[in-house]
């Protein structure tokens, strides 16, 4: 057994320990870790600092970047996971056949989770909170371009831990020189899940190569259907959040679907405030180039015919077949013309990842079809994708946006880290 098996096993063995206690014991955990950071900001920082020089892929620079901000926001969410209602320990249905015996179905933590994530240092507080809260222990994969970041929050994790009298070992994260790949793979028996969070090249990596149950948090190619009775100025508004508040994100708009009666109305609309977007911190975040950048439009040849005499040259493409499909991460959409309303379900149904789509329309019916009969982990009407989020939903935070049916599925925050078990008691019983 090689040192990563040897850690694997004490997380293994220690994971029991939290899960046996009280939900008071792990919300003060998590408090006294919200309070870690805040009184840790400036070593975090300077740690975050120390991956933002080191980075080599400048479009990974907003997934990396830690400012005063978002430690705060990392805080606050353990705060709101404190407030959650307890997920451990319930009785989800309760039987009494006549053998005699009372079973009763009881919610337990999944046991030890391994996740692998790419940039993102903020990811790693949510997961220990989350992970902490639900009674599991981790194992943590993230990035080398934040592992100088991850390990002084891992850091502050094991201090917490250690305060409480709990073993550090409970959240373990693996150094980038470590060789991983095969042993948490294969860890069967020390490790019960693993959960890819990331591109979708690392995701089918994971899930070709794991012998260990995989929850996939799937790419996120996110369409908006704008149906033909819609509200232009609506609609364009919900169109330029979900294209332009976080494009780097999962549930960022990637593919815009119009009704080719709705486009001349709504795309001079949406184009308007493309043109007056101020862009400058969001480009100051992602590139350090502060100049005035736009955001590139792949079109199809019915709404290339409305944007060519609006729309900058340098910023619109006619679109190709591989336009389609496609998770953008950046500031770069395609759009798709269709003549009706089952034309633009059928073009949904066959690019979606199942992650979150949209449709923005005032007809009811077509609401009611396009909620029922898109395949997703999340579909909105008259919303933007953007808040497909553990947060938004209420949950606190977090692991990530499944995209599979089995064993979770759109955003996964505390039950979805739990699973079951059978307790049957018997009155001095056997069977017959």
């Amino acid at each position: 057994m090689n040192k990563l098996e040897q850690q694997f096993k004490k997380t293994k063995q220690q994971q029991a320990i939290l899960a046996a206690l009280g939900l008071a014991e792990r919300n003060s955990i998590l408090r006294d870790l919200a309070a870690a950071i805040g009184s840790h900001r400036k070593q975090i920082l300077r740690a975050n600092a120390v991956d933002l020089k080191n980075l080599k892929r400048l479009e990974m620079r907003d997934r990396l970047l830690l400012n005063p901000k978002r430690v705060t926001d990392m805080a606050q969410g353990l705060l709101d996971l404190a407030k959650q209602p307890e997920v451990l320990n319930k009785v989800l249905e309760t039987r009494k056949p006549k053998n005699g015996l009372v079973i009763k179905k009881i919610t337990v933590p999944l046991g030890v989770l391994g996740i692998i994530y790419e940039s993102r240092p903020n990811v790693t507080i949510d997961l220990a909170g989350l992970a902490i809260r639900s009674g599991n222990a981790l194992v943590l994969k993230g990035g080398s371009e934040a592992y100088q970041s991850n390990k002084v929050l891992v850091g502050l994790v094991h201090q917490v831990l250690k305060k409480h009298r709990l073993p550090p070992d409970l959240v373990y994260l693996i150094k980038p020189k470590d060789r991983w790949q095969k042993v948490l793979l294969n860890a069967r028996g020390l490790v019960d899940v693993i959960i890819p969070r990331g591109s979708n090249g690392l995701i089918n990596w994971v899930r070709q190569n794991s012998k260990i149950p995989v929850i996939e948090t799937g790419a996120g190619v996110c369409h908006t259907f704008v149906d033909e009775r819609v509200d232009a100025k609506k609609a364009a508004e919900i169109i330029f959040n979900a294209k332009t508040q976080r494009p780097d994100v999962c549930n960022a708009l990637d593919t815009l679907v119009i009704h080719r009666q709705a486009s001349k109305k709504v795309l001079p609309v949406l184009i308007e405030l493309f043109n007056n977007f101020n862009q400058k911190d969001l480009v100051s975040r992602v590139t350090l180039d502060t100049k005035r950048v736009g955001i590139e439009i792949f079109a199809d040849e019915g709404s290339y015919g409305v944007l060519k005499n609006i729309y900058p040259a340098r910023f619109l493409h006619q679109a190709r077949l591989s336009d389609y499909g496609k998770e953008f991460l950046s500031l770069k959409m395609s759009i798709k013309t269709v003549k009706s309303f089952n034309e633009g379900l059928d073009f949904i149904n066959h690019y979606t990842s199942g992650h979150s789509e949209a449709i923005l329309s005032r007809d009811e019916k077509h609401i009611s079809r396009f909620l029922n009969e898109i395949d997703a982990a999340a579909v909105y009407t008259n919303a933007s994708t953007r808040f497909t989020d553990g947060g938004e939903y209420g949950f606190g935070a977090e692991v990530g946006i499944s995209t599979q049916k089995l064993h979770a599925r759109g955003p996964m925050g505390l039950e979805a880290l739990t699973s079951y078990k059978w307790v049957a008691k018997g009155d001095w019983i056997f069977r017959k």
